[in-house]
């Protein structure tokens, strides 16, 4: 029970004329002491004492470099290592949630209030959630929008995903930036030291690590979905016969798919490990190699693949495609010091000198100069001047190393699966 004193000797008075309205004024300086104290149990929690009305700090983000960030918890409760990488959108957190190329990585995003409009089963990229976590500052304690079916808190905890919040992700995301991209352990369990997590994010590492085939499909399947008319930005579909697309499933979102198909594009979707005979086969009018999570080098079975379509069809590729693309012309691909990861990247187009601002996601990108002679780069990332698309005429070759269909970010470069196949 906790147990309250004042001292009031020291006031020189006794203690209904300390607060008399006719008491006196003191002359020098007075000294009130409270003294509290709390009989406690074997833990050292306090015994009587009434539970705080709101939510204390009760999960640890602890990177590689030995920092320990205090936070709250949401969603799922546990221990879990990953890859800490921010993003920079300011909408769109579901789509970013579900995209399968965030495997392995815990997501910062560093507009600070998420969750204001909940969760909906329209804006789905894919069949689940990938990403390791979830790190943001502030967490929306209500939703208003016409659209919510629940919580964003619900919604992770439904599906394993950790989050936390009331983290100063300015700062993480400042160190991010100097230091590039760090591992990191979230923690609920009260049970494991700050040590013990440091050295789990020590032991960990996402380079060389096949990502791919944890977030592909299993078996082939066609796809149909077109954009919704009410959604729809841009509806100059192609008439007449439709072009049959054989999608290789590294990671793709959705809403690839659904751009494809609004563009007049019959689909058929292959796993990761799909043989290139068997595409082949099934004479496409062109191949799309898409995006994805983790490092190209990772996976030589999708590099071979890619090598052994070129040349025989035409060819489209986003993100990771892009990165095998350049695998199997004969460049080399690097990680980057923290990626490209927001829907704000200014690209430009050196075909038509046009600005585009981008949706991206990546950890790795082509090096342009170890690209053999004929393959082209079509677009440049403004930021830092990175290669942000490729072409090769001669083999029908074209790839992004952004996502054109955006979801979330904005529609500029749509119009590039337009010219697919071509």
């Amino acid at each position: 029970m906790a147990v309250k004193a004042m001292n009031f000797a020291a006031l020189g008075s006794t203690p209904h004329a300390c607060f008399a309205s006719n008491a006196p004024k003191p002359t020098k300086g007075r000294v009130f002491a409270v003294r509290f104290s709390a009989t406690r149990s074997s833990d050292g929690a306090a015994i009587g004492l009434a539970e705080r009305p709101w939510k204390v700090a009760d999960a640890r983000l602890v990177l590689e470099d030995g920092s320990v960030w205090r936070a709250k918890s949401f969603g799922a409760s546990g221990t879990q290592v990953g890859e800490v990488v921010f993003n920079t959108s300011l909408t769109g957190y579901q789509e970013i949630l579900t995209d399968p190329s965030y495997a392995g990585q815990f997501v910062l995003m560093t507009n600070p209030h998420i969750g204001n409009t909940g969760v909906n089963f329209d804006d789905e990229e894919s069949r689940q959630c990938f990403l390791a976590g979830l790190v943001i500052r502030s967490l929306s304690i209500t939703t208003s929008n016409w659209r919510c079916t629940e919580t964003l808190d619900d919604y992770l905890a439904e599906r394993n995903i950790m989050g936390i919040y009331d983290v100063d992700t300015r700062a993480i995301t400042r160190r991010l930036r100097q230091d590039g991209s760090l591992i990191g352990v979230l923690s609920t369990e009260k049970s494991k030291t700050d040590e013990e997590l440091l050295e789990m994010s020590r032991s960990w590492d996402i380079v060389g690590v096949d990502l791919i085939s944890g977030v592909s499909c299993d078996a082939p399947y066609e796809w149909v979905d077109k954009t919704r008319p009410a959604w729809d930005f841009n509806n100059d579909g192609r008439d007449g016969e439709a072009y049959h697309a054989v999608a290789y499933d590294f990671g793709i979102k959705h809403n690839i798919l659904r751009r494809l198909a609004s563009y007049g594009c019959k689909i058929t979707v292959v796993p990761s490990t799909w043989p290139a005979s068997e595409t082949l086969k099934m004479k496409p009018d062109g191949v799309l190699f898409s995006n994805g999570p983790g490092d190209p080098s990772a996976v030589p079975y999708a590099v071979e693949t890619v090598r052994e379509i070129i040349g025989k069809v035409p060819v489209f590729g986003i993100c990771m495609g892009h990165q095998l693309l350049g695998q199997a012309l004969g460049g080399k691909t690097f990680k980057m010091k923290f990626g490209h990861h927001g829907g704000n990247h200014p690209v430009r187009n050196l075909q038509n000198g046009c600005v585009e601002i981008s949706a991206q996601n990546h950890n790795y990108a082509v090096d342009p100069a170890s690209l053999p002679k004929g393959v082209e780069v079509t677009h440049v990332n403004l930021n830092d001047g990175s290669c942000a698309g490729l072409a090769y005429p001669a083999l029908n070759i074209m790839s992004l190393q952004y996502h054109p269909e955006a979801s979330p970010g904005p529609h500029d470069s749509d119009c590039s699966k337009k010219n697919f196949p071509y």
